[in-house]
């Protein structure tokens, strides 16, 4: 059995305004677990409309690779409970933790499958009428980025504290012993996974900062994101004094700031991660109300620039944007890499989905040889007029119509006879023709 649901967090500009409440970071948190821990997974198509329950639209994360994280922590009550939860109801708070779980990222793990029903069903056990098996799939993991929420009333987002909704292209992208691994169409069956929070991989750069729809001077609601280990609060400066913000309803990184004067366009933050540390020793970040949304932005997210003072002086004092990959994906530490092996290397480009103005499409690079590859530059120019926005299990690059993609920390290694995977995601005008040539590590493959 699978589930496909829409997020049930779809935050409108009416509702947004209207459930702006004050969510303590402090007063009452759910605790990381101290090992890595096991639940059901189920999988969902993709974040809302305009926003994922983070408060940021599906292009502007930085992975495509995302889960949702249970709200409710109520075995056997399947009941509404407003969110964000209240400190009355503080023992229903799931791993969600009030949207204070945002941002951060988690490494999954494929555990064993049911043999029997396993279908989420009110008041039923999990994989009733059989049981739970390891086969091949046990063992492979994705790092993936929490995005969303999951509130609906059903077992496992109620019943199973530890349950995690997988974006659905994911199940593609499990990677075991260098090689890729698809859960669906037949290997899934809501089976289990094993998963714990991980710093973001290989992080470098600074926070990204967004104007939502509808901000204006006196609702300047922004989401911040791109930090390294997730983001528990954010201060503004007005009129002198630190003020801390309040969260945008549970939407963990969005929170409504003031000016530095009151009713001004003008604005300083700073911003505090998981630990409750403040980012980069206190960096203060300034930026103003792009013109734009002089009376308001009309688009979802209105990403804008900034210029820093303060704290530690590792990157530089005036940012256009964060110095992570233009796609928006952490950017890996780089890997020595080898040649191709003898023998060769093959590429595949696959399309997944295709609609007006844009794409998915998944990349294969396999190795052909008899020595393994241990970290890999795959190129190959588009034929169209096709340009990337975002990037998963690769960090991306494009220059003209040429894309450069490099591995991440675990999908360095090619074995012979494997392959690795990455995504893409872009835009196109008048053509999507697919690429025909490729090149690993400077050495042209063969097209799949």
């Amino acid at each position: 059995m699978r589930i496909r649901r829409r997020p049930l967090w779809l935050a409108g500009v009416a509702a947004v305004l209207a459930l702006v409440t004050q969510v303590s970071a402090w007063a009452f948190t759910t605790p990381d677990p101290s090992n890595p821990v096991t639940g059901n997974s189920t999988y969902f198509d993709g974040l809302g409309s305009p926003y994922g329950g983070c408060g940021l639209p599906q292009d502007a994360i930085d992975i495509q690779d995302f889960v949702a994280l249970n709200v409710y922590n109520t075995p056997g009550d399947y009941t509404f409970y407003p969110r964000p939860i209240t400190a009355a109801n503080a023992s229903k708070i799931g791993m969600w933790n009030n949207g204070l779980n945002c941002g951060r990222y988690v490494q999954v793990t494929v555990g064993d499958y049911c043999t029997g029903v396993n279908d989420g069903a009110q008041n039923q056990p999990f994989c009733r009428n059989g049981s739970w098996v390891a086969d091949a799939d046990n063992g492979a993991t994705l790092t993936m980025l929490v995005a969303d929420s999951c509130g609906d009333s059903n077992a496992w987002c109620r019943d199973d504290p530890y349950h995690l909704d997988l974006s659905k292209p994911s199940l593609s992208r499990f990677v075991k012993n260098g090689s890729t691994v698809s859960l669906l169409p037949n290997n899934f069956n809501n089976r289990h996974i094993s998963w714990s929070f991980v710093p973001a991989p290989n992080y470098s750069g600074d926070i990204s900062i967004g104007f939502l729809q509808g901000a204006q001077v006196w609702w300047p609601a922004i989401s911040v994101s791109h930090l390294a280990n997730g983001i528990h609060g954010v201060e503004y400066l007005a009129n002198g004094t630190w003020t801390t913000a309040t969260m945008n309803s549970d939407m963990g990184e969005s929170y409504i700031i003031g000016g530095t004067a009151s009713g001004g366009s003008q604005f300083q933050i700073r911003v505090r991660d998981v630990n409750g540390n403040l980012i980069n020793n206190g960096r203060v970040y300034s930026f103003t109300l792009p013109s734009s949304c002089s009376a308001q932005c009309s688009t979802p997210y209105t990403k804008i620039s900034y210029t820093t003072s303060g704290g530690s002086t590792s990157t530089p004092t005036a940012t256009a944007s964060p110095t992570s990959s233009p796609t928006g994906s952490p950017t890996p530490t780089p890997t020595a890499t080898t040649p191709p092996p003898s023998g060769g290397c093959k590429v595949t480009y696959a399309r997944q989905s295709e609609w007006a103005g844009g794409f998915v499409a998944n990349v294969t690079v396999a190795n052909t040889g008899t020595t393994a590859v241990n970290g890999w530059t795959v190129k190959y120019t588009y034929a169209g007029d096709q340009h990337i926005t975002s990037a998963w299990s690769a960090t991306a690059t494009q220059s003209g119509t040429t894309v450069t993609a490099t591995n991440v920390s675990y999908n360095a290694t090619i074995p012979p006879g494997g392959n690795a995977t990455f995504g893409v995601q872009g835009t196109w005008t008048a053509s999507d023709a697919a690429p025909t040539t490729f090149t690993l590590n400077g050495t042209a493959c063969s097209a799949g």
